[in-house]
């Protein structure tokens, strides 16, 4: 049932300020759920709804706090156990703090609270548990983000088996015919191949750059221009003040570009031009990969749609849900379109994306 977190630990981190602050707004719920609650017993004004969100507020932070400091500990322990011990750690905070806030009503004759032991052990139970139910939901993201990644993973392994013997042999005949005519040429294409193929064999290890990936991409088209000759035009137009630094997944646009050559270019007998646009709109870079195409009743599914599915999901889990892949045909041509989020601040994306 373990799910271990990226640094192995299966407890929720709430060391993280997202997840504080959801711990916070929680608290804060839960006293504007009893405020609804109808009770003509109970006299609510301004003072007294300060003075709950106060108190709520005070003892989501110190069991936050509580469970940040003790992760490791408890995580050290089965699932099951390590969950049961951390919610009685929570229900003993309540339950101390509560019992210290009665205390010092009592020694100033405020009468407001009610008796000792409902009040003690009510705290204690309501957030016992509102920290079970957060911990799961965390447990469950946390999960639920593992999962993702291992699935991007998978999907990495699979473009690597994909890409290595679907263009391998043709490189290699070509790079044979190019030895004794042109060396110099054929060295070139080499190199070409070899700083693909280690880009291939790292695709789902560590992260890339827009210039990285924009690099890789046109030692791959200068090999298939060497193979397609001039069937093979490409026309790059790019933006001036691109985010060349920008952290990307591996193998990104390469695939894109493999598509638009082996299921578009190469079935054409005239052959045609590949256009790609890397431009920038507010916060959001766009990669536009556009080339003349087969109607789709005569064309096989480009590629069957595989590698824009990975690479969607990749990009998914790496920019959260405000990246997007677009692809189809339009007017004889097949476009496929790329946007990705840029960080105002430079910071590089967070894996998983917003969530919490």
């Amino acid at each position: 049932m373990t799910s271990p977190a990226v640094d192995g630990l299966w407890l929720p981190d709430l060391c993280r300020l997202r997840r504080l602050l959801t711990m916070l707004g929680l608290a804060q719920l839960t006293v504007l759920v009893v405020l609804l609650v109808p009770n003509p017993a109970a006299l609510w004004d301004l003072s007294a709804f300060v003075s709950a969100s106060g108190y709520a507020l005070w003892l989501a932070l110190s069991v936050s706090v509580l469970l940040c400091a003790c992760r490791r500990p408890l995580s050290r322990f089965p699932v099951r156990v390590g969950a049961v011990v951390a919610v009685a750690l929570a229900m003993a905070v309540a339950v101390i703090a509560s019992a210290i806030v009665h205390g010092l009503f009592a020694s100033v004759g405020e009468t407001a609270l009610p008796g000792f032991g409902r009040f003690v052990g009510g705290s204690g139970a309501v957030v016992g548990l509102l920290t079970g139910i957060a911990l799961r939901y965390f447990y469950v993201i946390d999960r639920w983000q593992g999962q993702v990644a291992a699935h991007a993973r998978a999907e990495a392994d699979a473009l690597q088996a994909r890409i290595r013997p679907h263009f391998l042999l043709n490189s290699m005949n070509m790079i044979a015919t190019l030895l004794r005519r042109d060396p110099v040429v054929a060295e070139r294409a080499v190199l070409d191949l070899s700083d693909l193929f280690r880009a291939a064999l790292g695709a789902g290890e560590g992260t890339s750059t827009l210039s990285e990936e924009v690099s890789l991409a046109e030692r791959y088209l200068s090999i298939e221009q060497l193979r397609l000759g001039d069937r093979l035009r490409v026309d790059w137009h790019r933006q001036d003040d691109l985010p060349w630094s920008l952290p990307m997944p591996r193998l990104v646009l390469q695939p894109v570009l493999e598509n638009a050559v082996l299921h578009g270019i190469s079935r054409l007998p005239e052959g045609g031009t590949i256009d790609v646009r890397l431009t920038m709109a507010a916060d959001v870079l766009e990669i536009e990969v556009a080339n003349p195409s087969l109607p789709p009743d005569d064309a096989p599914a480009q590629g069957a749609g595989h590698a824009q599915r990975s690479i969607a999901q990749r990009l998914g889990f790496a920019f959260g849900p405000r990246a997007r892949m677009r692809y189809g045909w339009n007017d004889g041509r097949y476009a496929c379109t790329i946007q990705v989020p840029v960080p105002t601040d430079g910071a590089a994306p967070v894996p998983g994306g917003r969530t919490p």
